[in-house]
């Protein structure tokens, strides 16, 4: 059934794709934005981007307007590598992977909490405007934290917009986005699905060639195919995949009524939040400083493959042992720990890897 019953579930989906496609599209270009005209000035804006976004969400029962809204919201995905330039530019060498790992293990942590306030903001009726009264909420408190204690930046790196960089790679993320996200929908076989596939992998090799033909590109190709570039970059994208997974799996695996399927426990929405996700986030904060640690002892390639190897682990424990509660907490801390080394690691390679100047595009 729909968490939305005011609309139909088609329409429901684009709530969840619209955000997905603009911070996809809009991730990469705000970096830049932020290595060329200044971090702080770019913060801001993602800032308010989200606050209209999530103030519009709450106000509305509108479902063009609530997709507006999530479109808007999806700037805040821009805030992840403009908070890891922030500190590149601020932090003492020594310090940087600490203050790295904590930043970035806010990604997973924040999405587990997210998921545990959603379940209690919602418990007992259907309206979903709380959650956006939250996020209006959250985005005013950033906002004004940001223009008080981020300073400006000490170094920048003008140059002129890629605006057909930004366009080919935009058009490149949606036509391979879209049919991930609506493929059941549409069909995996119908021309739609088949055809946006298709045209991402067009659009693809035109980006690379525009790219390779500009003064200035958005994403300097040479930097992009740099071995430790790249082999994070897939990293991320698999981690990525992993998190989202374990969060919505173990959410929907704990609420099915075994009677139905012979297996799950059966959970309303507040107790698969609160009993068996709010411990892997808890985990993860914990586990974040350590990983700092860690990376700045071993090094970050060290510090992912100790990540990998225990998110190999958890699923592995949630594949096959399922049958009581505390195995699925227990392989849902073990992800968590994972997701959290992971994430520390993983921008202490990006930022070894790249000038200053590149820091937020790569």
């Amino acid at each position: 059934t729909c968490a939305l019953p005011i609309y139909h579930c088609g329409g429901i989906s684009w709530v969840v794709t619209a955000n997905l496609l603009a911070a996809a599209v809009m991730t990469p270009l705000l970096g830049r934005y932020g290595d060329q005209h200044g971090k702080r000035k770019v913060l801001l804006a993602c800032l308010i981007l989200m606050l209209g976004g999530s103030l519009l969400a709450a106000t509305t029962s509108s479902l063009a307007l609530l997709i507006a809204g999530r479109v808007l919201q999806g700037a805040a995905a821009g805030i992840f590598p403009l908070a890891i330039s922030v500190l590149r530019d601020e932090i003492a060498t020594d310090k940087l992977p600490s203050s790295m790992a904590i930043v970035s293990a806010t990604l997973s942590v924040g999405g587990g909490i997210g998921l545990v306030a959603t379940g209690l903001l919602t418990t007992g009726g259907d309206d979903y405007h709380n959650v956006f009264w939250l996020a209006f909420i959250l985005s005013a408190a950033a906002l004004v934290g940001v223009f008080v204690l981020v300073p400006d930046p000490h170094k920048t790196s003008p140059g002129r917009t890629d605006v057909a960089g930004a366009l080919t790679l935009g058009l490149t993320l949606v036509l391979l986005l879209m049919p991930l996200s609506q493929g059941s929908a549409w069909g995996w076989s119908s021309p739609a699905t088949i055809g946006c596939l298709v045209g991402s992998v067009l659009m693809a090799a035109l980006w690379v060639r525009v790219e390779r033909q500009v003064d200035d590109p958005l994403v300097d190709m040479d930097m992009f195919l740099h071995r430790p570039v790249l082999i994070t970059n897939i990293a991320g994208l698999l981690l990525g995949f992993a998190m989202f997974g374990q969060f919505l799996g173990t959410s929907g695996l704990v609420q099915i009524p075994p009677s139905l399927a012979g297996y799950g426990f059966g959970a309303s929405v507040l107790k698969a939040s609160v009993a068996y996700l709010l411990p892997g986030a808890l985990f993860g904060v914990i586990a974040a400083p350590v990983g700092g640690r860690l990376v700045r002892r071993f090094g970050g390639r060290v510090v992912l493959a100790i990540g990998t190897v225990i998110g190999t682990i958890s699923f592995v424990c949630f594949a096959f042992l399922h049958d009581h509660p505390w195995q699925v907490i227990g392989a849902g801390i073990l992800a968590s720990i994972a997701v959290s080394f992971a994430f520390a690691a993983m921008p202490a390679l990006l930022v070894a890897a790249v000038p200053i100047s590149q820091t937020g595009i790569a």
